[in-house]
């Protein structure tokens, strides 16, 4: 006890030098924010894009003492943002990455004893729940961009509840964007809400419905153009306007950034850059986008520039209305990714991002009556996901039953039951004498493999049937998006490039066959020359990096069941 006590006041003694960003609406409100923190178990912070809430919290909470007794965890929804974040907020503490900020995501952990804030995704602090259950190296937790409210945010939410009936000690902040932030209070027992303006300008819409107009480039297909036709003739118009302000897109996922990347370069438009954005570039591509220079920018993101991350200079926005939505069937048993119209919410969350330098323009590529006609939020992830995963890991943490769990919403029952059953079929769960369900020997070993409960069963099966270092390949690829790119303007050429690794047998045979050749190719090749060969044989470079990280962290896994 005393060796703790004396280890706070050291952390206490040594705590950064702190300078908030008077610039940022939420300095306004720093007192008493503050002072809420110091009172109350709980505060939910309502900010608008563009508050600064992700950046000065943290702050704020060592402003108020905390930090001492343990570390103030900020959680992301996204690896990127937590990154980029940790880097903003270390430079303006004058620190480096590492020592008083640190962040960890999946394959990178910078944290070192000294670090009073950590920047992590939720998944990260939801896996250190196996092994340290009271979240005893944190005095308080972030729970960041709430209002996103994905599977682990709601998982997050309804442990913290029950974590802080033991822990008098934890603080806990909830941030939103300005959406149902009633909802939030009430799950807290009603705990104060502190609203934030947004640091905006007005900001325009125009709807540019593909239905709409033709012009240079832009070539009618039965009256209706498509999304990159609708992009081209968005950014004329910008360029007409105002040659040099920088524009924000919003597409669906990596395949849709390319092909507008490429419909946009054959513009040539003068002294413009086309740059990228999403999760999965390098964090040297990804900083580029944080850090402009002269030229003008046309910046291609997902949903992860909605409100994780802001991008600076934007002046305009592209809004095409769509995202990928991930739904489980329950009677097809199968996960299914479609693009979907984005809901009113995010679609304003968008439109927001053009906002804060000057006035903005967003332009929506659907029509008014279509954004009129869109549900106001989107479906939490906990309403269409399936639950045989929460299960499963409520179960090895002793967290109870699904049903008496603090969800801020209740699942769909219909959701709960097909989550039992699938158990039951894979054999990770079973009746005791008493009629309750509990984990077998076989679900214990599920539960500590990070993927999905049917991958982790055939890898239990595997190491039962000697063909372990086989399934951790296929297992490894089944848990990523597809590598195999098919690009429409050459489509024949991608299927000759990935005959070469076909096998008649099986499919299953076929992907081991591509490993092989990746591995072989990644031992051989230098990183740029490994690229050529991804692109060469049509294969997403960043994807098959993937394949190769997931596969190796189940090898340490495997390692640690002593398989």
């Amino acid at each position: 006890l005393a060796q703790s006590r004396a280890r706070c006041e050291a952390r206490a003694a040594s705590t950064p030098a702190l300078n908030l960003d008077d610039s940022l609406p939420i300095a306004r409100e720093a007192e008493q924010i503050v002072a809420l923190i110091r009172q109350h178990p709980v505060v939910v912070i309502a900010g608008e894009t563009g508050s600064g809430k992700t950046t000065q919290l943290p702050k704020l909470c060592l402003a108020a003492g905390r930090g001492a007794a343990g570390m103030i965890g900020c959680t992301q929804p996204r690896r990127i943002a937590a990154r980029a974040v940790a880097r903003r907020v270390a430079e303006e503490l004058g620190t480096q990455v590492g020592d008083a900020v640190g962040f960890q995501v999946r394959f990178n952990d910078q944290v070192g004893d000294d670090t009073r804030i950590k920047f992590m995704t939720d998944g990260i602090l939801l896996a250190e729940i196996a092994s340290d259950r009271w979240l005893s190296a944190y005095d308080t937790i972030i729970v960041d961009e709430a209002h996103e409210r994905s599977l682990n945010i709601d998982f997050l939410l309804g442990y913290l509840k029950q974590v802080l009936r033991k822990r008098r000690d934890l603080k806990v902040i909830v941030t939103s964007a300005t959406i149902d932030t009633a909802r939030f209070s009430h799950h807290f027992d009603d705990a104060p809400v502190v609203s934030v303006e947004g640091r905006t300008y007005p900001v325009d819409v125009r709807y540019r419905p593909l239905e709409g107009e033709s012009g240079e480039g832009v070539e009618e297909r039965n009256g209706e153009r498509t999304i990159n036709e609708a992009i081209v003739a968005a950014v004329d118009e910008i360029t007409r306007e105002d040659p040099r302000g920088d524009v924000l897109m919003f597409l669906p996922g990596e395949r849709e950034i390319r092909d507008a990347h490429q419909a946009l370069e054959r513009r040539k438009y003068r002294d413009t850059e086309v740059t990228p954005l999403y999760a999965r570039l390098s964090a040297r591509d990804q900083d580029m986008v944080f850090n402009p220079g002269s030229k003008r920018r046309l910046v291609l993101a997902t949903n992860v520039a909605e409100t994780s991350l802001t991008v600076p200079r934007i002046r305009y926005v592209i809004d095409p209305g769509q995202a990928r939505v991930k739904r489980y069937s329950p009677r097809q048993k199968l996960d299914r990714l479609h693009i979907e119209p984005v809901s009113q919410a995010s679609a304003n969350q968008r439109k927001g991002r053009c906002g804060r330098i000057a006035e903005g323009i967003c332009y929506r590529l659907y029509a008014e009556a279509d954004f009129q006609a869109r549900p106001e939020f989107t479906d939490p992830e906990i309403r269409r996901s399936s639950l045989a995963g929460v299960i499963l890991r409520m179960l090895s943490l002793g967290l109870g039953r699904i049903e008496d769990f603090p969800f801020l919403e209740p699942p769909d029952e219909r959701a709960i039951a097909d989550g039992w059953q699938q158990l039951g079929e894979l054999g990770a769960v079973s009746l005791s004498d008493h009629g309750e369900r509990k984990l077998t020997a076989v679900g214990r070993q599920m539960a500590r493999l990070p993927v999905d409960v049917k991958l982790a069963r055939m890898l239990v099966a595997a190491q039962a049937n000697g063909s372990l270092r086989d399934m951790t390949v296929i297992a490894s690829f089944l848990g990523i998006q597809d590598p195999r790119e098919r690009p429409a303007e050459a489509r024949e050429a991608a299927d000759n490039a990935h005959a070469k690794f076909t096998d008649t047998r099986s499919e299953f045979l076929g992907i081991l066959k591509l490993w092989e050749a990746y591995r072989e190719a990644h031992e051989e090749l230098t990183q740029s020359k490994l690229r050529d060969w991804c692109e060469r044989n049509f294969l997403g470079f960043l994807r098959m990096r993937e394949w190769r990280e997931l596969h190796r962290q189940l090898l340490v896994l495997c390692a640690e069941l002593g398989w």
